[in-house]
């Protein structure tokens, strides 16, 4: 056939010129240069890099739903489902899902919730599959630390992503719901994107030694949903509470300026079980994320905006946030209905001592006591909206808890003085309050008699 797919593609109006190129050497590929494709073959070439169920959700709107199934696609059918997953419109974007789920464009035709959960979770593990085959930085940063994808987790993202679809009450959704519900929910938005993305930008490479995973990385671009894994270089086989997937949700809500990188501050299974040890390792470091594991086994914790010091008074803002993991993945958003963000003080007579977000004492919506080993979530919290007891009880005993540092590292005022004034000079020295903090914090200050005597 020559160029025809080429000049198939130039003739779609759907097509940008930069994506005539990426859709036209896709088709020609799978129709093995003609101007159709069969099922058998975009499957045999598709196959490997999908959930089944998304395989099977694209064959109906490629190919019709059983009943009425042709027996082949032509070059525009085939432009059409890249780019309305891609870039499509809300309502082109819906009228995908409807046909794939064997549905009409009318407006009334209701949708069973179940379906529609079907085909959100096939598009996540499709989506986390292809990050698993593109390999890309981002990923193996996690992966190459012991950090998995493991499938229950896929199935509670899915579920987090679409458990608002349905009105309550009820198991059917309307068009109108389904509209409301992706025009509110980019993460699944971008998942689509990158998936289909993902498959037409595929390329075999079969060898007898192996599997077609090679993608041109250069036109799929590495989700940044994902952030960089840091300070994990010396653990290699790190006691990972939770997994890639769970990353990737906590992730998904945190302000944009905070999703490039995880800086590893702290693990209770790497550093002991110490309240003290906690805090030296924490506090000063700009924005962070705590997971907590209960011995019950469930996971929950928190994003704190502000850098964690000892105070008497609440800190962080509106970007603050709670958040489940297991059994269920939620994440509850500030109400702001008060600022009880962050809370964190230590040897106080009148006033709680330990970590604190949400609520006031005795009603927090998560709290780390200074006395390791325990904690706290309420039954409501008005910080949070939306919120729910987070632990198996309200006062839980701790399993494990890992902190990240999210974005780069705060510069401070000591830290630009001696930078600018005296290089061979520490931050501590002259600091006596920070000092003070670190030592009753455990942090021992091994550098102490021994700067002067090197530098002299």
């Amino acid at each position: 056939m020559g160029n025809s797919s080429t000049k198939l593609a130039e003739k779609c109006s759907l097509l940008t010129k930069d994506e005539v190129p990426l859709v036209a050497s896709s088709f020609k590929l799978v129709s093995k240069n003609s101007d159709r494709i069969k099922e058998d073959d975009l499957m045999k070439f598709w196959g490997s890099q999908m959930d089944p169920r998304l395989a099977q959700y694209i064959t109906n709107f490629l190919f019709g739903a059983l009943g009425s199934r042709s027996s082949v696609v032509e070059f525009q059918k085939f432009a059409e489902l890249y780019v309305y997953c891609v870039r499509g419109s809300v309502d082109e974007r819906i009228s995908v899902l409807l046909t794939c789920l064997g549905h009409s464009g009318s407006e009334s035709a209701d949708i069973a919730y179940p379906l529609i959960k079907e085909y959100v979770e096939a598009v996540v593990s499709s989506y986390m599959r292809a990050l698993r085959l593109e390999a890309g930085p981002r990923f193996k940063s996690w992966e190459s630390k012991g950090f998995r994808i493991i499938k229950e987790c896929i199935q509670k993202l899915a579920d987090s992503l679409v458990f608002d679809v349905v009105q309550p009450g009820t198991q059917k959704v309307t068009r109108t719901d389904a509209e409301r519900w992706l025009q509110s929910n980019p993460t699944f938005l971008k998942m689509l994107e990158h998936v289909f993305s993902h498959l037409y930008n595929y390329r075999s490479t079969k060898s007898p030694q192996e599997e077609p995973i090679a993608v041109r990385k250069s036109l799929v671009s590495e989700s940044a949903m994902l952030p960089f894994c840091e300070g994990l270089e010396y653990v290699p086989d790190f006691p990972a509470t939770t997994d890639i997937t769970q990353i990737l949700y906590i992730n998904s809500n945190l302000p944009t300026q905070h999703q490039d990188k995880w800086r590893f501050l702290f693990s209770s299974e790497i550093h002991g079980e110490s309240f003290s040890t906690l805090l030296g390792r924490i506090m000063d470091q700009g924005p962070s994320v705590i997971i907590v594991e209960d011995t019950n086994g469930y996971v929950f914790g928190g994003f704190a905006p502000a850098s964690w010091c000892l105070s008497a008074n609440f800190a962080g803002n509106e970007s603050t946030f709670l958040f489940t993991l297991r059994p269920k993945m939620r994440c509850f958003e500030s109400t702001g209905y008060n600022d009880h963000y962050q809370y964190l003080n230590l040897h106080q007579q009148t006033m709680p001592n330990g970590l604190g977000m949400g609520g006031q004492h005795n009603y927090w919506g998560l709290w780390l006591d200074s006395e390791y080993g325990y904690g706290e979530s309420a039954e409501s919290c008005t910080t949070f909206k939306g919120y729910c007891q987070m632990s198996a009880n309200k006062k839980f005993k701790i399993r494990n808890v890992e902190v990240w540092a999210v974005g780069e590292k705060p510069s401070t005022e000591s830290d630009d003085e001696v930078s600018e004034k005296s290089p061979g000079r520490s931050v501590l020295q002259g600091n006596t309050e920070t000092k003070a903090i670190l030592e009753m914090a455990g942090k021992r200050q091994y550098s102490e008699g021994i700067r002067d005597e090197f530098f002299e």
